[in-house]
């Protein structure tokens, strides 16, 4: 009987051993995500954002971690990554040794595509660089210069990605862009209602031509030094059936890259504009900033 017990207990006391193993390993090789609020005087409110951290966060508590900030589209919000799927590819990557262990950081950016609107109202592109990006690096240990630091976009996001990495290649090393909204010519008047309700309050209603030309990424890519552009890593794509006609966009940029000798990689494949042709295709835009960024 007592030789049974103790059996019994010895089997008991290595289950939990091997139980608490496992734990330990899952919790040092699997990323995690964490969500928090900002409070931005520049656009006085709440800033809602989403951190997803690599496996190594915790425990190597001395490191700097290259960091890649993640704009999302419009109708979508800072949960988006990590709720519909980008999370786990951004795990699986890590495991997979396909990229090293970086940060993403992923703020909401409302319906603001990332820019300051035309009247003031909104300056979102003041908050992201004169409060966010330096709370950011405060809280969190990443890279504070431009060879770790990243931004990646989707739809508006990739509008906002492009940019930013556009109009300040000194502060990013990379720039990934999947369905980026993009836009040679913004029409003289909005024609839908649509238009008019997410992008009348941003370059004015009508549009007014002048700033929405001085925010667009094609001025900035016929007018960045070139020598600038080339310093960074650049990937972007569309789908072929491009509900909003970004395919257009997406070539039209390609090309323009192409004749000022600016290395780059952009695709059309088929597919639409939708999260499932952003699933299809996030993981190349995260390995060539992952790579841009040192995370190897």
């Amino acid at each position: 009987m007592h030789r049974t017990l103790s059996l019994l207990r010895s089997a008991i006391l290595i289950a939990s051993l091997v139980a608490a193993f496992v734990a330990t390993t899952m919790a040092q090789s699997a990323s995690r995500a964490e969500c928090a609020t900002y409070e931005s005087k520049i656009l006085a409110r709440a800033v809602p954002y989403c951190v997803m951290l690599p496996p190594s966060y915790l425990q190597q508590t001395q490191q700097r971690y290259p960091v890649a900030y993640y704009l999302h589209g419009l109708g979508d919000n800072e949960q988006s990554l990590v709720n519909l799927g980008g999370w786990s590819i951004y795990d699986r990557l890590m495991r997979e040794k396909k990229i090293g262990e970086m940060v993403v950081i992923a703020p909401a950016g409302f319906f603001s595509f990332y820019v300051n609107s035309r009247d003031g109202q909104l300056r979102y592109e003041d908050f992201f660089f004169r409060e966010f990006l330096p709370a950011m690096e405060k809280k969190y240990r990443i890279g504070t210069t431009r060879a770790q630091r990243g931004v990646l976009g989707v739809s508006m996001g990739g509008y906002g990605a492009l940019h930013y990495a556009f109009e300040h290649p000194e502060r990013f090393a990379a720039v990934g862009a999947n369905m980026p909204a993009l836009v040679e010519q913004m029409p003289r008047e909005f024609t839908q209602e649509w238009q008019r309700r997410l992008m009348g309050h941003i370059f004015g209603d009508p549009p007014d031509q002048a700033y929405f030309q001085r925010n667009s990424v094609f001025h900035m890519a016929r007018t960045t030094p070139a020598e600038r552009l080339r310093t960074l890593h650049i990937y972007f794509d569309c789908g072929a059936q491009d509900r909003y006609g970004f395919a257009s966009g997406t070539t039209a940029l390609d090309k323009l890259l192409t004749a000022r000798g600016i290395p780059h990689e952009a695709h059309i494949y088929p597919g639409g504009h939708d999260w499932q042709f952003v699933m299809d295709h996030f993981a190349a835009a995260l390995t060539v900033v992952a790579k841009g960024i040192g995370a190897r």
